[in-house]
C-alpha cells in the first residue's frame, strides 16, 4: 500500500518542483540595467543598484539594493570611476559573484577623459585617443572578455583615464551585451544560446538605432552647444555632433564663481545657441551663467529619469537625448 501511496506524490513533487532560478544579476545604473535585461530576456530580469534620477557619483546605497548585491551571481558596472562609492559595497557584498567591470572590458570603445571646462578642437580626437577593442566584431562569443592585463593596454591615453560614460554610443551598447551574454553563459550554461541569440538581436537593433539617430543629428552639426557636465563625449564621438564645453569641471561638482565668469565670457564671445541641464543637477545654476544672454537652453538626460527600468529604457534614452538636442539647436523648433 505504502509504495503506490508515495509514488504518485514524489511524481507531483517532480512536476511542481521549479526550474532552476536564473542568475541573480545586479547592474548600477539604468542604462546598464536596460542593456542587461535585453539580453536576459526570457529567462530573468536584474536588479538595478542606482535608480533613476538621482546622481549616480553621491548616491547612497539602501538595504534592498545592499540585498541584492549580496545576492548576486553576476554584478556589472561601469566601474569605480563612474561610481567610487560603490566599489566597497561590491567588495564587501559580492565577494562571490563574478564582476564585470564596463571599463576593463575588452569590446568597447574607450576614450579619454577631457580635460578643462572648454573642449578645444581635436585636442582630444577619437582617431588619436580612443580605444576600439573589437566593437565591430560580428557578435558571435568565442573571444574573453577578461583578457589579463587589459586595464593597462592604455597608457597612451591621458593620465586621466577613460571616460567612464561609455553606455553613450550604440556600438558599444552592442559590446556590452556581447560581454554580459558571455559572463551570464559561464554562470548559467543551460541558457547560453538563449543569452547569445539575446545579444545578437540587440546588435542589431544598435545598428538600426545608429542609423536613424545618425539621420536625425545631421541637421544639428555646425551648431555650437554646451552641457552641464561631461558625459557625452561618447555620444559626440559617434555622431560627429562635438560639445563646445562643460559647466562644471567634473561630474559630481559644481562650478565655482571664477569659473562661471569664464563661461559667460565664452559664451558671449562664441556663438554658443544652446545650454543643456540635467535632471539630476540644479537647473539654477544654468540661469545664473547665462542671465543677459540670447541662449536657448534644453535638457540632456543620460541615465533615464522618468524612464522605466528595462530593456526599453535604453533605446528610449538615446532618442531622448536626440530629441533634446534637436529641440534647441534645430533652427527650426
Amino acid at each position: 500500500m505504502f509504495p503506490r501511496l508515495l509514488l504518485p506524490v514524489a511524481a507531483t513533487l517532480a512536476v511542481c518542483a521549479p526550474a532552476l532560478a536564473a542568475p541573480q544579476v545586479s547592474a548600477d545604473i539604468a542604462p546598464v540595467q536596460s542593456i542587461v535585461a535585453a539580453v536576459m530576456t526570457g529567462g530573468g530580469a536584474p536588479q538595478l543598484i542606482v535608480p533613476p534620477g538621482v546622481s549616480e557619483h553621491t548616491y547612497a546605497l539602501r538595504p534592498s539594493e545592499a540585498g541584492a548585491l549580496e545576492a548576486a551571481d553576476l554584478v556589472v558596472w561601469v566601474g569605480p570611476r563612474l561610481t567610487p562609492w560603490l566599489a566597497d559595497p561590491i567588495a564587501a557584498l559580492a565577494g562571490d559573484a563574478t564582476i564585470l567591470t564596463l571599463t576593463e572590458a575588452t569590446g568597447l570603445r574607450l576614450l579619454d577623459v577631457r580635460e578643462g571646462g572648454p573642449f578645444e578642437p581635436h585636442a582630444h580626437g577619437a582617431e588619436d585617443h580612443a580605444e576600439d577593442h573589437g566593437s565591430d566584431h560580428d557578435h558571435d562569443h568565442d573571444h574573453d572578455h577578461d583578457e589579463p592585463g587589459h586595464a593597462a593596454d592604455h597608457d597612451h591615453r591621458s593620465s586621466a583615464g577613460p571616460d567612464p560614460h561609455v553606455w553613450l554610443d550604440p556600438q558599444n551598447a552592442a559590446a556590452i551585451a556581447d560581454a554580459v551574454a558571455v559572463k551570464l553563459a559561464e554562470i548559467d550554461p543551460e541558457n547560453a544560446a538563449l543569452y547569445a541569440a539575446n545579444a545578437a538581436a540587440f546588435a542589431a537593433e544598435m545598428e538600426a538605432l545608429s542609423i536613424e539617430l545618425e539621420a536625425r543629428l545631421a541637421p544639428l552639426r555646425g551648431r555650437a552647444f554646451f552641457v552641464f557636465h561631461d558625459a557625452y563625449h561618447y555620444f559626440e564621438e559617434r555622431f560627429a555632433l562635438p560639445a563646445a564645453g562643460s559647466i562644471a569641471l567634473n561630474d559630481a561638482e559644481a562650478p565655482r564663481a571664477a569659473r562661471v565668469a569664464e563661461i559667460r565670457e565664452r559664451l558671449a564671445r562664441e556663438d554658443v545657441v544652446c545650454v543643456f541641464a540635467e535632471p539630476q543637477f540644479e537647473p539654477k545654476l544654468i540661469a545664473t551663467v547665462i542671465e543677459g544672454a540670447p541662449i536657448r537652453t534644453g535638457a540632456l538626460d543620460p541615465l533615464g529619469a522618468g524612464l522605466e527600468p528595462g530593456p526599453g529604457l535604453y533605446p528610449a534614452l538615446m532618442r531622448g537625448l536626440a530629441d533634446g538636442l534637436a529641440a534647441c539647436l534645430d533652427p527650426k523648433s
